[in-house]
């Protein structure tokens, strides 16, 4: 069974024009973090699961999408808040 991690914050991309994110991180095992291209292979490979509380207090799972240039980022199932849901996480210290 692959393993399933908490996202409680992110750290962003303010150069980034897509507003891709630079990484997540979250509580588990003391705290950790990862940047963005790490946790998109892990993802896609399946080595482990992100999953995150969206602020309606439901829980949801972090997906790979890809934009229209071919860009992967990550972003949470069904996410039709704006802002999007891992944006709105607090910032990783």
């Amino acid at each position: 069974m692959t393993d399933a991690f908490q996202v409680t914050s992110h750290k962003p991309d303010n150069r980034d024009a897509d507003r891709r994110l630079q990484g997540l991180g979250g509580p588990s095992g003391g705290g950790w973090y990862r940047d963005i291209d790490t946790l998109i292979a892990g993802i896609e490979k399946k080595s482990f699961n992100l999953w995150t509380v969206a602020p309606t207090g439901q829980s949801v799972w972090v997906v790979v999408a890809k934009r229209s240039n071919g860009r992967k980022y990550l972003k949470t199932q069904a996410d039709r808040i704006e802002p999007n849901n891992l944006l709105a996480l607090p910032h990783c210290g």
